[in-house]
């Protein structure tokens, strides 16, 4: 006789895995969008909800995929491709700095984490975008990935504060 295990989840890990796969499906889909203005902040918002409602270890698992689904999609020019892993980094950055800096001040963690997400996708875009790609059309798109990434974190962690605020979790 074989022995069977069964696998059982009770209602919190039931809960958790379902605010899991919304977020993640929010996070997934924000890229077909094609709008940067649109997709950015609502990814970021999934982000920094990810890690106030999940922690930032399912928020880093959150922070894959949208960039993937964005390239698939079209709103990250094929050019981009190389760009895809330090876009990853990037919002693993956002994710961990708002974590460690939530816990003093929400708007402190919005605004260092949006910063140095900034910070590293402007610096890493610049010399490996001009080492992939012509000078003239390099500064375009580098420019995609500086101000504007600033501007759409900042713009996530106040739909981010929105959400939360309505649903008393801050």
């Amino acid at each position: 006789m074989a022995l069977t295990k069964t696998l059982t989840l009770n209602k919190q890990a039931t809960l958790i895995l379902v605010k899991f796969i919304a977020i993640m499906g929010i996070a997934s889909l924000a890229p077909l969008f094609p709008i940067q203005g649109l997709t950015g902040p609502i990814v970021n918002a999934m982000l920094f909800i990810a890690v106030i409602m999940l922690g930032s270890q399912s928020a880093i698992l959150v922070a894959v995929f949208p960039s993937t689904i964005a390239l698939a999609t079209g709103l990250l020019p094929a050019i981009l491709a190389p760009m895809i892993p330090f876009i990853i980094i990037g919002n693993i950055i956002l994710v961990l700095t708002f974590d460690l800096f939530r816990k003093e001040n929400f708007w402190l963690g919005v605004g260092v984490a949006s910063f140095l997400k900034f910070l590293f996708l402007w610096s890493t875009s610049s010399v490996v975008i001009e080492l992939l790609i012509k000078k003239d059309l390099a500064n375009k798109v580098a420019m995609m990935l500086s101000w504007s990434q600033l501007i759409t974190a900042v713009a996530g962690g106040v739909l981010a504060y929105i959400f939360l605020k309505k649903i008393k979790r801050i």
